[in-house]
């Protein structure tokens, strides 16, 4: 997993409250165990049509949004089914960071597991980077997670809290196995000292 230090990028306005899971990355596209190609049919329904032509209006097939690395979204982010195909589609696009004023736990969890941060903000700071994204490419909004502050294009700076193991994780790169490999000594240790007193197991 990479490491989630500082990011200065582009950030995408979606105001649309109630954003579940199947509007993220919709069912017919669960079928993959991979991680990777999943970023094309992000939002698949609201940017493409049923012939899959791109629907021009949707943020981010507008040019000034198609490199976004942050939204900024309305409350309630990643609704609905537990699908872990959510971050997965998000991270494959470039999207490194979502801020709300809300999101639903199992998508919340999932994110910090597959190298996203989810920032939650009061609707009056986050009110303030949605009119700040909605300037396009040349506002750029910087999340700084070691201070853990969001600052908008205009120097305008917001704290948002963040679990502390989370956030040890996400500045060093750990998902789940790689907490496991940073005590891959004491296993060993461990299973040589096993095989000696239970050599029969």
């Amino acid at each position: 997993m990479d490491k989630f230090t500082t990011l200065t990028g582009i950030a995408a306005p979606m105001p649309l409250v109630n954003i579940d899971t199947d509007m993220i990355i919709p069912k017919q596209f669960l079928k993959t165990i991979q991680r990777s190609g999943l970023g094309k049919n992000l939002f698949d329904e609201m940017r493409y049509t049923q012939d899959g032509a791109e629907i021009p209006d949707f943020v981010l097939n507008q040019p000034a949004y198609r490199k976004a690395e942050i939204l900024v979204a309305g409350d309630n982010f990643g609704c609905g089914s537990s699908r872990e195909h959510a971050p997965w589609a998000l991270l494959d696009f470039g999207i490194r960071c979502v801020i709300s004023t809300s999101f639903a736990d199992i998508f919340f969890n999932n994110c910090f597991k597959n190298g996203i941060l989810p920032i939650v903000l009061p609707q009056d700071q986050v009110a303030v980077l949605m009119e700040d994204a909605k300037k396009g490419a040349n506002a750029r909004i910087t999340v700084d997670l070691e201070a853990q502050t969001v600052t908008s294009s205009d120097g305008q700076s917001f704290h948002f809290d963040v679990d502390p193991f989370r956030k040890h994780c996400l500045l060093n790169g750990l998902d789940d196995i790689g907490l496991t490999l940073e005590k891959a000594a004491s296993i060993d240790a461990y299973e040589k000292t096993a095989a000696t007193v239970r050599p029969w197991v």
